[in-house]
C-alpha cells in the first residue's frame, strides 16, 4: 500500500548512520587536537570540581538524591534504590574530595561530613525489593571512600572503626551474588523471585565490586570469601570475547557479535573487567591488552561522547548508554595504572586534556541525568582520574 516507505526508512537509517559517524569522527578529531594537559590546569580542573561537591553536599553529608525527575526515569522501586543510588554518588563524590588532596578547610569539612554520613548509613543498605540489586554500587564505591578515610585517619580508634565498617561492606555484598557468580543490578526479566539473585549477572558490575574488594585487602588487609571472588572472575571470564571484549551481561554471552557486545560497545567496560582479571591474578591480560584497549578507548572516545546527556540509556549505535562515560574514564585509569610506569605519563597527559575539556560551567561532570545522582557521581569519578593523572605527570 505504501511502497516508497520502505525505501524512505532505508535512506533515514543510512542518513542517521551518516549523523552518528561524521559526529563521533568529529569528537574525534577535536580530542586528538587538544593541547596536553599541564599540572597547572589539572589542579585548576581538580579545584573547581572540589568547590562543587562541597556546595553540593546535603545537610546530612550525602550527596544526591531523589529529585530533577524527568519523563523517562531508571526503573527505581522506592525508597531502597534511591538509598543505593545515594550511597554510590555519595561514596564517589567522598572518594573524590579525598584523591584530590585539598586540604581547604571547607574541604577538610565536607569530608567529616561525609565520614559521618558513611558511618551512619552505609551499615543500613540493603537491595530495595527482588527485583533489583543496585545496592551492590553503594557497597562497592561506598567501601573505596571508607578506605581512603582510613588512610587518613591518625587515630587508632577510629582506624579500627572504619576497618570493620569496611570488612561489612565486604560481607553485606557477598551475600547479593548471583547464581551464575558475580553480580548484576536487576533482576526483573524472568518474573522468577528468589532469596540469591538470579537476574543478569554483568561483567562489569563484577568487576567494579571486585575491584574495590582488592584495594581493601591490600590496604587495609580485609578478608575476601575466595568462593565467591573465584565465582565472579569465572564469570566475567565466561563473558569475554577472543578480543577482549565483554557481553553485555551473562544472558548475552550466546550472542557475542551483537552490537552491544562487540568491541565499540564494551569500550567503556572493558577497562574495568581487564583490570579486575589482571589484579586478582586471572592470566591473559597482558600489557599489551591494555595498551590495545587504552588506545582504543582514546581513538573511539567520539562514539562514548554521542551518548553523553541523553535521557534514554541504550538508544544509540552500540547500545551505548551515557552512563558509560566516567564510568569508563575512570576504569581507564583502574587499567592503565597497571603498566609500567614510563608508560603511563602519555596516557595521562591525553586522559587529563580529555576530562577538564569535558568540565561543566559550575565546576562538575555528568554524563547522564540520573535523577540528582549525576553530577556528584560524575564529579567523583573525575576527580579520583584527574588525581591519577596529576600523580603521574
Amino acid at each position: 500500500m505504501y511502497p516508497a516507505l520502505p525505501v524512505l526508512y532505508s535512506s533515514l537509517y543510512r542518513c542517521v548512520g551518516f549523523i552518528f559517524l561524521v559526529t563521533a569522527a568529529g569528537a574525534q578529531e577535536s580530542i586528538k587536537d587538544l593541547p596536553p594537559a599541564t599540572t597547572e590546569n589539572i589542579k585548576a580542573a581538580i579545584m573547581r570540581g572540589v568547590d562543587f561537591l562541597v556546595g553540593y553536599q546535603n545537610k546530612n553529608g550525602s550527596w544526591g538524591g531523589p529529585t530533577r525527575t524527568k519523563g523517562l526515569n531508571i526503573y527505581a522501586p522506592i525508597p531502597g534504590a534511591h538509598h543505593a543510588f545515594r550511597a554510590g554518588a555519595s561514596g564517589l563524590a567522598l572518594s573524590g574530595l579525598i584523591d584530590s588532596g585539598d586540604v581547604r578547610p571547607e574541604t577538610s569539612a565536607a569530608i567529616e561530613k561525609g565520614a559521618k554520613w558513611a558511618e551512619k548509613d552505609l551499615p543500613l543498605l540493603r537491595r530495595a525489593d527482588q527485583t533489583t540489586t543496585y545496592n551492590i554500587w553503594g557497597h562497592a564505591y561506598g567501601l573505596r571512600a571508607l578506605i581512603r578515610l582510613h588512610e587518613r585517619e591518625a587515630d587508632p580508634a577510629a582506624k579500627s572503626r572504619l576497618k570493620e565498617l569496611a570488612q561489612l561492606q565486604v560481607d553485606m555484598v557477598s551475600r547479593y551474588t548471583d547464581v551464575n557468580g558475580g553480580w548484576g543490578y536487576l533482576d526483573v526479566f524472568d518474573n522468577i523471585t528468589t532469596q540469591k539473585p538470579s537476574g543478569i549477572t554483568t561483567a562489569f558490575s563484577s568487576a567494579t565490586v571486585l575491584l574495590a574488594m582488592q584495594e581493601g585487602r591490600e590496604k587495609l588487609g580485609l578478608a575476601l570469601n575466595e568462593k565467591v571472588a573465584t565465582a565472579a572472575l569465572d564469570s566475567i571470564k565466561r563473558q569475554q570475547t577472543p578480543d577482549k571484549a565483554y557481553a553485555y551481561s551473562h544472558s548475552h554471552i550466546m550472542r557475542p557479535r551483537a552490537d552491544i557486545n562487540r568491541p565499540a560497545g564494551s569500550l567503556a567496560r572493558s577497562q574495568a573487567c581487564n583490570a579486575a582479571l589482571r589484579v586478582l591474578g586471572r592470566d591473559g591480560i597482558t600489557d599489551e591488552v591494555i595498551t590495545e584497549w587504552a588506545d582504543r578507548f582514546l581513538a573511539r572516545e567520539g562514539f562514548l561522547s554521542i551518548a553523553r546527556k541523553r535521557p534514554r540509556p541504550h538508544d544509540i549505535h552500540f547500545r551505548i548508554s551515557g552512563y558509560f562515560y566516567y564510568y569508563g574514564v575512570y576504569y581507564f585509569t583502574e587499567s592503565v595504572r597497571l603498566l609500567p610506569p614510563e608508560k603511563q605519563k602519555p596516557y595521562a597527559e591525553r586522559l587529563a586534556a580529555l576530562i577538564i575539556s569535558r568540565q561543566e560551567k559550575d565546576g562538575s561532570w555528568w554524563d547522564y541525568p540520573l535523577y540528582d545522582y549525576h553530577q556528584p557521581y560524575g564529579t567523583g569519578y573525575c576527580l579520583m582520574a584527574l588525581a591519577w593523572c596529576e600523580s603521574v605527570m
